[in-house]
């Protein structure tokens, strides 16, 4: 789609942190335009092709499956999102490792250029999915091409001294926060605009009611990818690009996960994929649960959300920053550890909408020192060649934990209650305090 650019193209400037924050920024609102669209894409496609062929039969085996699970009036539609969320998070946990490696060799500038390129393409394919198939094929594009993450994240470790490294991995945590805080409001805004309203000729070409949106995310792409070009320079010199390992085909991740012979490492991705699974449970249950419990519109779920945006942003942003000055990594990750905890189990017992409001907060505080924390460790416990491939291997656990959790925290809310999910994301977070009171603190 676009023709390869080497790395003695790149500019000559040393790279900085604004550079790898704002290219970060533009992924994510693109990424997370999607998000709030989800239930009226679920109508749309099932409008025109929920009838016949395999969408129909996917759908016939979803509501076989909600009959047996005893909850045929929401399970169908939480399993339903759960399949199309999960193709998208697996092909991520397959592809980021090795466009981590990948960039570790070739350089982290070519392959941002060509991951943000592919990401492109996906949202291409989606202003034109007149289809559910044909959107199903952009997801699976995006998921694929979407290790861009962990490429800029190991730009920050190659910039960063072993001193700083974990105070900037906040600015990866900001990057994340705001882009999942603006991306949902311009894709509600966006999907006022139907183009079919007033050209419905376009629909021989593939145009639907969300191209406009998807529009949106591709010129967003299209931006990155001039930034990028003109803007960040290559943070791996020849030489050091040259003491990575060759990288031939694309390796099987879960073996690239097991096999890591750190044990260091090890323990922090354990760590951080147990947490994962607490968060993303959260994540996909929240607004469920303030609608259930406290009849919340969805304004006001809007309003809770950017709350736990803001509440994000501040912490890995400031507090964490000046956290990490006084105390080690491994502290910041257990203070977390625990406050994320007590943050779940207020959710999750909540009698009151102050008590809801409270719940989220210490999780947002929670999660605001563990993820920089994690990242960190990470990127100290790796040697400087290996960066991208640690820290791909770290964001595929996320992916795998993206893939995974959502039905399962579906199925669990809607036939076990919203305190089940809760509670169990209480526990899991302890786990992992639990097993990263063995983490070593790393040299500097």
């Amino acid at each position: 789609m676009s023709t390869p650019i080497t790395a003695s193209s790149a500019p000559s400037r040393p790279l900085s942190l604004g550079v790898i924050f704002l290219t970060l920024y533009i992924d994510l609102i693109g990424f997370s335009i999607i998000f709030p669209l989800g239930p009226d894409l679920l109508r749309h496609y099932l409008a025109i092709d929920g009838q016949s062929g395999a969408l129909h039969w996917l759908l016939s085996h979803i509501e076989t499956l909600a009959r047996l699970l005893g909850n045929e009036s929401h399970l169908p539609e939480v399993l339903f999102a759960g399949v199309i969320s999960s193709l998208f998070s697996i092909l991520q946990f397959i592809f980021a490792p090795f466009w981590g490696s990948l960039s570790d060799k070739r350089g982290r500038r070519p392959i941002l250029l060509f991951t943000v390129a592919g990401t492109a393409l996906s949202y291409l394919l989606w202003v034109v999915s007149g289809s559910f198939w044909l959107f199903v094929v952009a997801r699976l594009v995006a998921g694929a091409f979407g290790g861009n993450l962990s490429v800029a994240t190991a730009a920050v470790a190659d910039v960063t001294t072993r001193q700083e490294r974990s105070k900037a991995m906040g600015i990866v945590g900001v990057a994340f926060g705001l882009g999942l805080v603006t991306g949902p409001a311009i894709g509600g805004f966006t999907a006022q605009f139907n183009l079919l309203q007033h050209h419905p000729s376009l629909a021989a070409w593939g145009i639907n009611p969300f191209s406009v949106p998807a529009l949106f995310s591709l010129g967003l792409s299209l931006v990155n990818l001039v930034w990028i070009y003109r803007r960040f320079a290559e943070t791996r010199s020849p030489a050091t690009r040259g003491l990575a390992p060759e990288i031939t085909r694309l390796r099987n991740p879960l073996r690239a996960i097991l096999t890591l012979d750190n044990a260091s490492i090890r323990g922090v991705n354990l760590v951080a994929f147990v947490y994962a699974i607490a968060f993303v449970a959260m994540e996909s249950s929240l607004v469920f649960l303030s609608a259930q419990r406290f009849s919340y519109t969805v304004a006001q779920n809007s309003k809770l959300m950017v709350f736990l945006g803001l509440c994000s942003i501040l912490t890995q942003g400031l507090i964490v920053r000046k956290l990490l000055v006084r105390l080690s990594e491994t502290r910041v990750l257990g203070s977390g550890l625990v406050i994320s905890t007590l943050g779940l189990l207020c959710i999750g017992l909540a009698p009151s909408p102050a008590w809801l409001y409270l719940g989220v907060g210490l999780l947002a505080l929670g999660s605001g020192l563990v993820n920089p924390s994690t990242t960190g460790l990470i990127s100290l416990y790796a040697g400087a060649n290996e960066q991208g491939r640690v820290l791909g291997i770290f964001r595929s656990l996320g992916s795998l934990a993206r893939a995974l959790t959502p039905i399962t925290a579906g199925v669990v809310f809607w036939t076990l209650g919203a305190k089940a999910v809760f509670i169990g994301g209480g526990a899991l977070a302890a786990s992992a305090w639990l097993a990263s009171t063995r983490l070593p603190q790393p040299v500097k």
